[in-house]
């Protein structure tokens, strides 16, 4: 009898113990960091659970959500068109996470809000988009950003929801399009180049049309200095002639004349690639040439002196 009685107060125990372990299971729990759990008691809303151990009532109280307080991420990509007609892709990254001190509304006031989320987003930018030029929606990415921020901050702070930022990751027209803009600015770029190679070579030309402009007044004016030093030559070896020998003047010059005449016709009959000329040498020719030589000279001499 001894050892069926203590048998039995063995299972009792056992019993007893296992009941207790249940009820501690049942009422003890563990919330894990930046999470908050709900608990209803009797279906009703009794308080949020914070990270660590916590106490709850066996039956009465029950753990029915989960709340994440870590930031969060939305991508939401938006298609509309623009103010000139354009269908654009715009893809937009939502920064969120639950309020610590509402996170119970994220539960009772929204029934997925990631799809409300999405459903503001894609408002706010198809009312802005549409507002402005395909060039602006790229200029002004910020600014649609900015306002997708302020209108989901405010709305979604009644839900227990806080948006830290809002980010417009790309601006997507059609392949067409990119195509299209692809090709203004090249044709832009080369008509660039070509006012830059027209300026250039306006510039060459101007600076070759000076440099030959430079070039003719110093030809010209070494050809009257030359002019004006075969004059004093001349000059001066018919005086030297005239006060050695008596001689006219007018016979002297002719002498001299002829003398580089002839000297000439033999430079140019040594010279290379030279060609014959036929000139008349008779006593009356070389009078006719030595006249004509005389004139240009004194020709010469006199528009020099003016």
């Amino acid at each position: 009898m001894l050892g069926t009685d203590w048998t039995a107060d063995a299972m009792t125990w056992v019993v007893v113990i296992v009941i207790v372990l249940f009820l501690i299971s049942r009422c003890l729990f563990v919330v894990h960091q930046q999470t908050k759990e709900i608990i209803e008691r009797l279906g009703r809303f009794h308080r949020l659970a914070n990270p660590g151990l916590n106490v709850k009532i066996p039956i009465l109280d029950k753990r029915v959500w989960k709340v994440e307080l870590r930031v969060q991420q939305l991508s939401v990509t938006v298609e509309t068109k623009t103010k000139d007609n354009v269908f654009v892709k715009v893809p937009v990254a939502v920064q969120y996470r639950a309020i610590p001190d509402r996170a119970a509304d994220t539960y009772y006031q929204l029934t997925d809000d990631e799809e409300q989320l999405t459903s503001y987003v894609l408002d706010v930018v198809r009312a802005k988009v549409p507002t402005l030029a395909l060039d602006e929606v790229f200029e002004k990415k910020d600014d649609i950003a900015a306002a997708v921020k302020e209108h989901l901050d405010e709305t979604m702070k009644s839900f227990g929801w806080e948006v830290l930022s809002a980010l417009v990751t790309d601006v997507d027209p059609a392949e067409n399009v990119k195509a299209a803009m692809n090709e203004i600015q090249a044709q832009s770029r080369l008509q660039i180049a070509a006012q830059a190679k027209g300026e250039a070579n306006k510039i060459l030309t101007v600076k070759n049309a000076e440099a030959e402009a430079e070039s003719k007044r110093l030809q010209g004016e070494g050809i009257a200095n030359q002019r004006k030093a075969i004059v004093e030559g001349l000059r001066e070896s018919v005086r030297q002639f005239q006060d050695a020998t008596g001689v006219n003047a007018t016979e002297v010059l002719r002498l001299v004349l002829l003398t580089q005449y002839f000297d000439t016709l033999k430079e140019i009959g040594v010279s290379a690639g030279s060609k014959v000329i036929m000139l008349p040498h008779a006593p009356a020719g070389m009078a006719d040439i030595a006249d004509q030589i005389t004139k240009a000279i004194i020709t010469g001499e006199e528009a020099t002196s003016h």
